[in-house]
């Protein structure tokens, strides 16, 4: 396959070939996390509960997952973009080499650490029974979940995103089709309960790394995964890390927050507790279509600095910039107008619909300007900077939410940790500007990494 391409076709074209099957992906997955809790939640309030806690753990190997995985695409993409396709090849193979490593220290981590990790948060023998009966099924997959997460990303680096968003689709349908026949014995399936629920989540993900595999034979990869390049080099390890350790602390601050502003609200009223619950969900449908076009841009912007373009860097940056911004402006009119009806879908109490809709018409002044966030974040992950992408990240989710949201609820109320919300998407959009223009690559050749680093 010739992925010249990504420096040939008209940007805003190239950009929606790129993003759009994940935009549809990522909104599938969404659904597939509401309807996954719907059906646990049949089982009893108990499951529903055990499912919550155990969620923090599920996210810190997605975390490591797709973090390593950010780290091999941008490896892959810029020496591919650069003409050097034995050392995106070798990218691949280690970055495989060392996803094995994570996925089966992350087995033996997660199943060791989980009953004590529930007993901290329950005394219910009922929720740690089915906490421990449910995650020790789901975190036997762990391998194949973080094998297929990296699959995904070298599937990206090269282009072929149409093969990643069929993967991704057909592992969460099955998923959703396997949950209510696993959980509750439909037809001639057992009823096995929480660990039905574990094994379609693994059966959904195997699916999706077979069909990555089968793929690799059917039309093969412009990137060779060999096991004599496997054995990990010093160089590129630290190239891959460098940018997979910033990435995947990205995707886990949002879980310190959540925790952080649970025990801020819970002061008041657990009222505030399930707002900021159901916001969560709600904002996965609006931030998720971005980060779809954010999947799309980071090969496009990795290969064509690679490739010594500069101008053209900049303009998927901005073509990315806007899309966000118009995606951003739509959940802003949405919130704005009909926010009652919104938190309606969750809950029936007139008390938490009340403060579901001032929270929603508070957060949502910040939803345009975090458009510029989101772009460059994703940008400078697809250049390769990692440490000033999470510069990003911590002034978003710590540096300035934790301390906005404390001096305004001591100052508003609860209220207060709704108006942190827009305060902190504006400052940290002004650092993320000015981040992504100190690092953007500039001119021809000052993409280039000193010798030292490139070597492998």
């Amino acid at each position: 396959m010739n992925e010249s391409f990504m420096k040939e076709r008209p940007v805003l074209p190239l950009v929606l070939s790129m993003s759009l099957p994940m935009v549809l992906s990522m909104l599938v997955n969404s659904l597939y996390n509401i309807v996954d809790s719907f059906f646990v939640a049949q089982i009893s309030e108990d499951a529903m509960t055990a499912l919550s806690l155990v969620y923090p753990v599920q996210n810190l190997i997605t975390a490591v997952g797709v973090g390593f995985g950010i780290g091999i695409n941008a490896v892959i993409a810029f020496h591919l973009g650069a003409g050097e396709r034995e050392k995106a090849s070798r990218a691949a193979s280690q970055g495989m080499a060392l996803t094995v490593v994570h996925g089966v220290a992350l087995t033996a981590g997660c199943i060791g650490v989980l009953p004590a990790f529930l007993g901290r948060f329950t005394q219910s023998e009922a929720v740690l029974a089915l906490g421990v009966e449910y995650g020790q099924v789901a975190f036997a997959f762990t391998l194949i979940i973080v094998l297929g997460l990296s699959f995904e990303k070298i599937f990206q680096a090269v282009g072929r995103m149409k093969a990643t968003m069929v993967s991704l689709l057909c592992g969460c349908v099955t998923n959703i089709v396997l949950d209510p026949l696993l959980i509750f014995g439909l037809g001639p399936f057992p009823q096995l309960g929480m660990t039905g629920a574990a094994l379609a989540t693994g059966i959904g993900q195997s699916l999706t790394l077979g069909i990555y595999l089968a793929l690799c034979r059917l039309r093969p990869l412009p990137v060779d995964i060999t096991r004599g390049e496997m054995r990990p080099r010093r160089a590129m390890a630290r190239r891959l890390y460098g940018v997979g350790i910033p990435a995947t602390l990205n995707l886990a601050l949002p879980s310190v927050l959540i925790s952080a502003l649970n025990g801020i609200l819970a002061g008041w009223s657990q009222v505030y507790v399930l707002v900021l619950g159901i916001y969560y969900k709600l904002q996965t449908f609006l931030y998720l279509p971005a980060n779809g076009f954010v999947q799309g841009m980071r090969p496009l912007v990795g290969y064509n600095y690679g490739a010594g373009e500069p101008r053209r860097v900049e303009q998927i940056y901005r073509v990315v910039l806007a899309m966000s911004a118009g995606i951003m402006a739509a959940g802003t009119v949405v919130c704005q107008l009909v926010p009652g009806p919104v938190v309606g879908l969750f809950t029936t109490n007139p008390e938490t619909i009340q403060a579901g809709e001032t929270a929603l018409r508070v957060i949502s002044i910040g939803f345009l300007v975090s458009a510029v966030t989101v772009a460059s974040s994703g940008a400078l992950e697809g250049l390769g900077k990692g440490l000033p992408s999470l510069v990003i990240s911590l002034c978003r989710y710590l540096v300035v939410m934790l301390p906005a949201a404390l001096l305004l609820s001591r100052a508003l109320g609860p209220e207060g940790v709704w108006h942190a919300f827009w305060v902190t998407e504006g400052v940290t959009a002004a650092v993320a500007f000015l981040v992504y223009r100190r690092n953007a690559p500039r001119g021809e050749g000052a993409h280039a990494p000193k010798k030292s680093e490139n070597a492998t």
